[in-house]
């Protein structure tokens, strides 16, 4: 029986209640496809009509992500010592882990993450 990912118990229950008010917090999952899960990324926003005031990224090459709890913990640690009052969460991996235009050339796509050429990162749907 395959086991279920930590987040939804402990990250997406909040995100569920809806918008409560600032601080916001983002949560993405990335990966090189969209079943595993490789790089978390958190972006605090504090004021309406702003961009992530902070932003932390978690790695994990061995275990997805979603199901490791050291790393869940961590970022309900880091959403908690920023006083988040709302979480917004898709509920699916949403691209490649790799930055264009630091890991690789801006407009090009991830050589490293070929699955997500020509993919649409929110519904998973090839667009070609």
């Amino acid at each position: 029986m395959k086991s279920r990912p930590a987040f939804p118990n402990e990250l997406a229950k909040k995100a569920r209640k809806g918008f409560r008010g600032y601080p916001v917090a983002t949560i993405s999952f990335y990966g090189p496809t969209d079943s595993f899960a490789s790089k978390a990324a958190v972006g605090i926003v504090l004021h309406e009509g702003g961009e992530a005031d902070l932003l932390e990224r978690w790695f994990s090459d061995e275990v997805d992500i979603r199901f490791n709890r050291p790393i869940i913990r961590q970022i309900g640690e880091f959403i908690r010592s920023h006083n988040v009052k709302s979480v917004v969460m898709p509920d699916r991996i949403i691209g490649c882990p790799h930055e264009e235009g630091i890991d690789y050339p801006e407009g090009e796509s991830c050589p490293e993450c070929p699955f997500w050429e020509d993919r649409d990162r929110w519904t998973g749907e090839l667009i070609s």
